[in-house]
């Protein structure tokens, strides 16, 4: 038996190796056709020239790029398989450093060739050649990485990698600080031009802000590198913060941000003694000239209000209030205007600037602008005015304000409700208090058998007695109707929109008692049933 479980163990084992050294096997296939397709490119390259070489180094690219990942993937491999990737990672290794001498190559060939007509297609490909022997020091660095992980001799190269990338980090430095330095006076020079700042100065200011831009972002890769050997930052990374204005976690060093602070301390000193006193005058007048036109419009309003109401276009009191307000508004904004010209600022490009927000924003606000119109309609037209009691939009009740936008109304138990103008306007309006007088409509029944012309008599005596019913027009008492169960009267008196439900309730009241006393019946539905036995 034992002998038995032992051939069966040997047996899983064998199979079990077998497929790992198929599995081995077909990675070091893969592994293998990469290098050997990136090999063939590479001796190509050195045949091509314009634009296939160009193709060329794409492809070589492509493929290193596959490599550099698949090892990635094969390094995280849990167990590690030392003896399978090995070679393959020095023999990449090997290559990423050619690489690294290929660019450095080109890119000395590409700063000789500087100083001719065609200087800005020289910077722009100095640029991607940069931008690329980026990448390839961020392969470099993790390459060497997985030698370590692997075991393999590098001898002094990550040390000579160190080397080179803070000597590359300081030539950075300097070339941001440098770049920096013509952006700002471009972008002087462009200000004084003002109107007439011209193509070339803007084309130089975009130039100069791009190459800023690649500046900043190879010395962002130099800095991450030289923070994973190990290196001191801090003062690259002040120059990539000044520049940037990104704030990262870097930015909570202690060393970079106290220099940070101390930079700008210095910078706002500097500042405050050289235009210090300039700018507290321009403040001050700004500040004045806003406090003048406040002033000045409170001023223009009273007067419109006076002239508006005093006018014998009798203009209702929404649209006096419309005059008043946009009086006072337009002076305070003509005062803004010229108080931000006091500070500087070209009154000319920020109107043509407030010209294109408008029509922007005209087109983001279609909704709003429908109920300005809307609103602007029921000014002209008054079809009701502040205190009016109206019927609008499904609502009924009392306009206590309106703007252009939208009318609010105060409900008869008191609940504000703010509607946009283009719903009452695009319904029907009813304005209920607008007339000086209101007829109170109502009818009451009396049974068959009562007196008709008794109840007539004493209806219209409860209508004449009531103080707020009006003479004229003559309140009404008229036979209208023979119901089912009752004789039935309209009674329509006359009052004031103010006095309608008084009016209502005092003379449904007194009807009940009148008729009480005097004998006359209210009748209501009545069924009669018959029940018959069988």
């Amino acid at each position: 038996m034992y002998r038995t479980i032992t051939l069966i163990m040997l047996t899983l084992m064998t199979l079990i190796g077998t497929q790992v050294h198929a599995e081995e096997a077909d990675i070091a296939y893969e592994l293998t056709s990469l290098q050997q397709s990136i090999h063939r490119d590479v001796i190509q390259l050195r045949k091509d020239k314009g634009e296939l070489s160009q193709f060329t180094e794409y492809r070589i690219k492509q493929k290193s790029a596959q490599l550099h990942q698949r090892l990635e993937e094969l390094i995280n491999v849990d167990p590690l398989s030392v003896e399978l990737l090995t070679p393959y990672v020095k023999d990449h290794l090997k290559f990423i450093e050619d690489v690294d001498v290929y660019y450095r190559g080109r890119i000395a060939s590409l700063k000789l060739m500087l100083g001719r007509d065609n200087d800005a297609d020289i910077m722009v490909q100095l640029t991607n050649k940069e931008l690329d022997r980026d990448e390839m020091l961020q392969a470099k660095s993790e390459a060497l990485n997985w030698a370590q992980q692997l075991s393999i001799d590098t001898g002094d190269k990550k040390q000579q990698f160190t080397s080179s990338m803070i000597e590359r980090a300081d030539n950075l430095d300097s070339l941001v600080h440098f770049t920096q330095d013509r952006l700002k006076a471009a972008v002087g020079d462009a200000s004084l031009a003002g109107k007439d700042v011209s193509g070339e100065q803007t084309a130089k200011v975009t130039q100069l802000n791009e190459r800023l831009s690649h500046s900043s972002s190879s010395l962002a890769v130099a800095i991450q590198l030289l923070d994973n050997l190990g290196q001191d930052t801090s003062e690259l990374k002040q120059t990539l913060f000044s520049t940037s204005g990104d704030i990262t976690q870097d930015v909570l060093n202690l060393d970079v941000a106290s220099s940070l602070v101390e930079q700008w301390l210095t910078t706002a000193k500097n500042q405050a003694i050289d235009n210090g006193p300039s700018v507290v005058f321009k403040v001050f007048i700004f500040l004045l000239i806003l406090m003048i036109a406040s002033l000045v419009g409170k001023g223009v309003e009273k007067l419109v209000r006076k002239a508006v109401g005093n006018s014998k276009l009798k203009f209702s009191k929404l649209l006096q209030e419309f005059f008043t307000s946009l009086s006072g508004k337009t002076v305070f904004a003509i005062g803004v205007l010229i108080a931000l010209s006091q500070l500087g600022f070209e009154l000319g490009p920020l109107l043509a600037g407030f010209g294109v927000a408008g029509v922007i924003i005209g087109f983001a606000l279609q909704d709003t602008l429908s109920n300005f119109a809307s609103g602007m309609m029921i000014l002209v037209y008054r079809p009701y005015d502040v205190g009016d009691l109206i019927n609008a939009a499904g609502v009924t009740g009392k306009v206590s304000h309106m703007s252009l936008v939208s009318t609010t109304i105060k409900t008869l138990d008191n609940q504000r409700l703010i509607i946009p103008n283009n719903k009452i306007w695009g319904d029907t309006i009813n304005n209920i208090t607008v007339e000086h007088q209101r007829r109170v409509d109502m009818t009451f029944g009396i049974g068959y058998g009562d007196d008709i012309e008794k109840a007539e008599r004493v209806l219209m005596d409860i209508l004449v007695s009531h103080p707020k019913v009006l003479n004229n027009p003559e309140p009404m008492v008229k036979l209208h109707t023979l119901g089912e169960s009752s004789v039935d009267f309209i009674v329509r008196p006359w009052a004031k929109p103010e006095d309608y439900w008084d009016v209502y309730w005092d003379v449904t009241r007194e009807v009940k008692m009148r008729f009480d006393r005097e004998n006359i019946s209210i009748p209501f539905p009545q069924r009669d049933i018959h029940v018959y036995q069988s």
